[in-house]
């Protein structure tokens, strides 16, 4: 992959103008776009249909996470809808994420279209060390985030989301064509937000990332265009 096609825009808006406004400008130097929890509550499938119709493509980040037959029905919709990735909880367990890959690689052969590719969330990049004993892990994050990106692997997904922090000791630890897509990515002269475990996206890369989803570094720039490509040219220095 080169320059533009190792990230990831997140578009977290709630309407369809400002979703067709912000690919309108993007899509000459990104090809990926993230449909979240906010932009698809608002807006359902017509968000999808925007993006592919302007020629991008989607990674749906809904986080799937429920029973395995509830799952592998919703991974079965969603692939009707001709996304490029989506993303379910490592959390749910083995059986749910097995179930999610294989409806939606049984409904995309159906269709004769190819097959997104299922990311396995393993620890939120809101989340930190201190927060683990409160959720119910008494390890190290880094030992939780191996410990559920290795289930995803058994599970046959495609890859995980993990922070920044975690790609050295990810990448020690899974196969080499195991994709990790990592978010908590902010250029030096962007602000922290609400991420903590982060990284700058030239670090991110060269410790192993396949992609980087980045959001408002970008999005909220007044020329979320020039803001990508000083992004891309960071990394390529």
């Amino acid at each position: 992959m080169v320059r533009g096609e190792k990230i990831i825009v997140a578009i977290d808006v709630n309407n369809i103008a400002e979703l067709e406004k912000l690919v309108d400008k993007l899509r000459s130097v990104v090809k990926i776009f993230k449909i979240g929890s906010e932009l698809f509550t608002s807006c359902g499938v017509s968000a999808i249909e925007v993006v592919r119709r302007k020629g991008g493509k989607v990674f749906l980040d809904l986080k799937f996470h429920d029973i395995p037959n509830t799952v592998a029905k919703a991974s079965r919709a969603i692939t009707r809808q001709g996304i490029h990735m989506f993303t379910v909880h490592t959390i749910g367990g083995l059986d749910m994420m097995k179930q999610a890959v294989e409806a939606s690689r049984d409904e995309a052969s159906r269709l004769n279209t190819p097959h997104p590719l299922v990311l396995g969330v393993t620890v939120l990049t809101s989340l930190s060390a201190k927060d683990m004993p409160s959720i119910g892990i008494d390890g190290t994050l880094s030992d939780e985030v191996v410990r559920l990106a290795k289930l995803a692997e058994k599970a046959g997904l495609s890859g995980v989301i993990a922070s920044p922090q975690e790609l050295p000791v990810l990448r020690k630890n899974l196969k080499k064509d195991f994709l990790i897509v990592t978010p908590g990515v902010r250029p030096l002269w962007s602000q922290k937000n609400d991420q903590e475990r982060i990284a700058t996206p030239k670090e991110a890369v060269e410790n192993g990332a396949d992609y980087l989803v980045i959001g408002r570094p970008i999005t909220a720039q007044e020329d979320p265009k020039a803001a990508a490509e000083k992004i891309i040219n960071e990394i390529s220095a």
